[in-house]
C-alpha cells in the first residue's frame, strides 16, 4: 500500500513561529527519509502561505538568529479547499504553535475542507490552548492543580487582590501562548504590573499562577496507538533553568544542550501516578494523536498538573521526541505513527 502524501505546515502568525519553523523542518525531513512525498508549506507572520523548496532548512541557533518563514522563502501558494479542489496532500501535518495554529482555528479549516490532519480536533485544541479553560474543566474533574487567577481582556489589574489570593512568587502568563514567551516570575507588586504589560504584548487575557516551592518539573509525552490505546513516556525531569530560575525560552531552546533528565529517580509509585494522570487528562480533554502533559512533583509525592500542549515542540532534540526515543520509538517512527493515525481516520470513516 503506498504511503500517503503529506503537507507539513509550519511557521504561522503567532510569536512562536521560530519554534514551529524548527519543529516543522525536522518533521518534514524525517518523513522524507522514511519515503514519504512531502510538501513543506510555510505560513508567514502576515498569514501568507508559501510552498518551500525541498532543501529549505530552519534551525534554532541563537537568539540573534531565530528562523522565520518569509514570502521570499519560497513560492506563493493559493490553497483551494472548496468542493472538487485538488488536495494539498492526503494528510496535513500542522506543526504550528500558538494562536492561528494550535488553538482550533486551522483545525476548523481542515475539517471544513475534509482534509485529514495530525493532532487534536477543534474543541480540544481550543480548550488546551486556553490555560483558563483547561484549568476550569480539569478542576471540575478533580485534577490536582495549583491556585490561579485570571485577568480578562479589558479588565484592570487589582495587584493587591492577586497577591492576597496567591502570595509570592507568582507566574504571570499569556493565557493563550506557549514556548514560555511572555511569561514572568514576580516577587513584588511593582513587578506584577510590569509582568502583566509584558504578557499582554502576547495575549490580552492573562493567567496568574501561584509559584510552587521545592517542586520538580516533569513532562510526559502521550501518543495514541493504532488500536486506540495510549502510550505514555516515562516522566522526564526538566533540569535547565534560565536567568530567573525557571524553564524560559532560552533555557528550552538555546542555552542548554541537555535540558532534560530522561531517566530520573522517583519515589516508589510516583512515575506510575504521573503517567496515570497524563492518561486521564489526555482523555478528559479529548486530545487526539499526541500531547505533552506538564506537571509539578511536590516533596510529598503529589503530582500537580501544570498544562497540556497538543502540538509540543517537535525538533529531534525537543523533550517529547527525546522521551519517546528513550522508550524505543525513534523520531522517524514517531512522526510516521502520527501520519498513519491521521490517515487511518479517513480509511475508517
Amino acid at each position: 500500500m503506498p504511503k500517503p502524501t503529506v503537507a507539513v505546515i509550519f511557521g504561522g502568525r503567532s510569536v512562536e513561529q521560530p519554534v514551529s519553523c524548527a519543529s516543522g523542518s525536522g518533521v518534514a525531513n524525517a518523513l522524507r527519509e522514511r519515503g514519504f512525498d512531502v510538501t513543506a508549506v510555510g505560513i508567514t507572520r502576515d498569514g501568507e502561505w508559501v510552498q518551500l523548496p525541498q532543501d529549505a532548512a530552519f534551525a534554532l541557533e541563537s537568539s540573534d538568529k531565530l528562523p522565520e518563514v518569509t514570502a521570499e522563502a519560497g513560492k506563493a501558494l493559493a490553497v483551494d479547499l472548496g468542493p472538487g479542489a485538488e488536495r494539498l496532500a492526503d494528510v496535513v501535518f500542522p506543526v504550528l504553535h500558538g494562536p492561528y495554529g494550535e488553538d482550533g482555528t486551522i483545525q476548523g479549516l481542515f475539517e471544513m475542507a475534509g482534509l485529514p490532519y495530525v493532532g487534536s480536533g477543534v474543541l480540544s485544541s481550543s480548550v488546551c490552548m486556553d490555560k483558563e479553560f483547561t484549568k476550569r474543566l480539569l478542576a471540575a474533574e478533580g485534577v490536582p492543580q495549583g491556585p490561579y487567577a485570571v485577568l480578562k481582556a479589558g479588565e484592570e489589574l487589582d495587584a493587591q487582590a492577586v497577591v492576597d489570593q496567591l502570595g509570592f512568587p507568582i507566574f504571570v502568563k499569556p493565557a493563550r501562548a506557549g514556548s514560555s514567551l511572555g511569561i514572568s516570575k514576580v516577587n513584588s507588586q511593582a513587578a506584577l504590573v510590569e509582568a502583566v504589560a509584558k504578557a499582554r504584548e502576547v495575549d490580552d487575557k492573562v493567567v496568574f499562577e501561584a509559584g510552587f516551592i521545592n517542586v520538580r518539573e516533569i513532562e510526559m509525552g502521550v501518543i495514541e496507538t493504532l488500536d486506540g490505546g495510549l502510550e505514555v513516556t516515562f516522566p522526564l525531569e526538566v533540569l535547565a533553568a534560565g536567568a530567573e530560575g525557571w524553564f524560559d525560552f532560552d533555557a528550552k531552546y538555546l542555552d542548554n544542550p541537555e535540558p532534560f533528565n530522561l531517566k530520573p529517580d522517583y519515589p516508589d509509585g510516583v512515575a506510575e501516578a504521573a503517567q496515570n494522570l497524563a492518561r486521564k487528562v489526555f482523555r478528559l480533554l479529548d486530545c487526539r494523536d499526541l500531547a505533552r502533559v506538564d506537571c509539578f512533583l511536590a516533596e510529598d509525592g503529589t503530582v500537580f498538573l501544570n498544562e497540556v500542549n497538543t502540538m509540543p515542540g517537535m525538533t529531534p532534540m525537543s523533550g517529547v521526541p527525546q522521551a519517546f526515543a528513550a522508550a524505543g520509538l525513534s523520531y522517524g517512527e514517531l512522526v510516521e505513527r502520527l501520519v498513519t493515525l491521521a490517515a487511518s481516520r479517513v480509511e475508517g470513516h
